[in-house]
């Protein structure tokens, strides 16, 4: 939460201080890990208060994707912040029209290698009433909210902050913070005398929470200054076990909702039930279809264009800490799917999710045969998969199933002369599965570059459980794409009364300093 403290114009006046470009030192070699480690930990724990500050900040302004007008305005900040650190920023707009993307160039004389990093400034609906302090009013409490955590006011001298308090707000894990964190590790860096061992460009998206459908134009139209080497993702949780992991892929996504009809009005269950078809039933009988009780997608064809798991994926799978029987017990779950797979292999399958499915009046339930009935479904991709052919065997596999197949709502006629109707109302184009290499040179690169910016192990991932839009970029730009999630893994991302661990944030910034000063390949 933000509190009104006398001290805060001070604080703000400190803060553009301490941001504000400096020049470097010399730098006649490139820097130590553990001389780095030691710069980063001395400025962040003595800027504290100030790196919080502008973190709230950020998040004090609503970001939902569908609001053209504050997504703007989320724009305009970022690259303010951006200038304020010498950064020779643009704003990228698509011929398409959408959101723009903030982008931004930092050169190193002499660097060999040029890296993009992303993140995305937009963020996910919200119901606030399900929010303990409203969503973009960020709140810092001494704990989990979930483990009686207290709010307590934002910080005004270093060091009062505990590693596990918890700033709340939409977009706190999800995606705003490693914006912060990549430019706090500049400012690390160049309060030490370290240069960048690249050449950073950064691309800070708009519109991944809305589909990204604007993304591809706008990525053909600026591929010429998008150009590198490669690209770090950062977006996702680190793993359940709180380390941090390097993820080489990602799943794809695609969504639909599925409508089933029966008659135009409803009917008493007793005087037509058993005659008369119920769209719940038969919509239900279509999703059981799609799926057996272990996950495992039956629609033929389905799983033809799944790439096979290589030998560098089941070595990185091995370095992966097994969380399964804790995760089990804190959620709840007597039993997972697949009789206990393990969580690290079954990401790396194709997987449905059942969102929602409704029928009939909301409140009490009657006893009628509702007229329709409706499921909201996800499908997550991996590689090689497409959303385009997922939608054409998805809908060829109704077809078989003696379904007629929609896409507007059907008329008097259409109803009247077939007996069994499903409409497919497909989302955005959505994106397909995406996976680099784990054994690549850039693969190795980012491993050492982060492990010794941390001065810890890290998790090598072959893919992420989520979706992002990497293969967008990759078929656009033709460039290795790797995923640096520093978000903690029980941020409520998506969710009411998302959150950001501070150690997560703290580490955060150690990680993306050791990317942009130690990464060579």
């Amino acid at each position: 939460m933000t509190h009104s403290h006398p001290l805060r114009p001070l604080l703000a006046l400190a803060a553009a201080l301490v941001l504000a470009p400096a020049p470097l030192r010399a730098q006649s070699a490139p820097v130590s890990a553990d001389s780095l480690r030691a710069v980063v930990a001395r400025y962040r724990a003595a800027h504290e208060p100030e790196i919080l500050r502008e973190l709230a900040d950020l998040l004090a302004i609503p970001n939902l994707a569908g609001d053209s007008a504050s997504i703007r305005r989320n724009a305009a900040a970022i690259a303010g912040m951006m200038t304020r650190r010498g950064i020779a920023v643009r704003m990228l707009e698509s011929p398409a029209g959408g959101p723009p993307a903030v982008f931004g160039e930092l050169t190193t004389p002499g660097a060999t290698r040029t890296v993009v990093l992303y993140a995305h400034y937009d963020g996910q609906p919200v119901e606030p009433a399900k929010w303990a302090t409203p969503p973009w009013q960020p709140t810092l409490r001494d704990g989990p909210l979930e483990h009686g955590g207290k709010v307590v006011p934002l910080p005004v001298a270093s060091g009062t902050a505990g590693p596990e308090w918890r700033l709340y707000a939409r977009s706190a894990g999800d995606d705003k913070a490693p914006i912060v964190a990549m430019l706090v590790a500049l400012d690390a860096m160049r309060a030490g005398g370290i240069r960048p061992g690249v050449n950073l460009k950064f691309y800070f998206d708009g519109e991944e929470e809305a589909g990204n459908a604007h993304t591809r134009a706008m990525l053909e139209r600026h591929a010429a200054l998008l150009a590198a080497d490669g690209w770090i993702f950062a977006d996702g949780p680190v793993h359940q076990s709180r380390r941090q992991q390097v993820v080489f892929g990602v799943r794809g996504v695609t969504d639909v909702v599925i409508t089933a009809y029966g008659a135009t009005r409803a009917l008493h269950s007793g005087h037509y039930g058993n005659w008369a078809p119920n769209p719940a039933v038969v919509l239900a009988n279509f999703v059981a279809s799609l799926r057996d009780v272990d996950g495992r997608i039956l629609v033929p064809g389905y799983l033809s264009d799944v790439r096979p798991i290589s030998a560098a994926d089941r070595r990185a799978l091995r370095t992966i800490p097994v969380v399964d029987s804790a995760l089990r017990a804190d959620l709840g779950l007597g039993a997972t799917e697949a009789n206990n797979a393990l969580l690290a292999e079954r990401i790396l399958q194709p997987a449905l999710n059942v969102r929602s499915f409704h029928a009939g009046p909301t409140g009490a339930a009657a006893n009628a045969i509702p007229t329709e009935a409706t499921a909201s479904i996800d499908f997550r991709l991996v590689p090689d998969q497409r959303p385009a052919r997922i939608r054409e065997l998805v809908e060829a596999h109704a077809r078989r199933q003696g379904y007629t197949v929609l896409h507007a709502a059907p008329d008097s006629a259409t109803r009247r002369a077939h007996g069994r109707l499903l409409r497919f109302d497909w989302g955005a184009e959505g994106y397909a599965g995406q996976r680099t290499r784990a054994d690549t040179p850039i693969a190795r690169a980012v491993v050492r570059a982060v492990t010794d910016g941390l001065g810890a192990p890290v998790i090598e991932v072959p893919i992420l459980g989520g979706s992002l839009p990497t293969a967008l970029f990759a078929d656009a730009l033709h460039a290795p794409l790797i995923v640096l999630p520093i978000a903690n893994h029980d941020d409520n991302q998506h969710a009411a009364n998302e959150n950001l661990r501070l150690q997560n944030l703290w580490d955060g910034i150690a990680v993306f300093a050791g990317v942009q000063a130690l990464l060579r390949w």
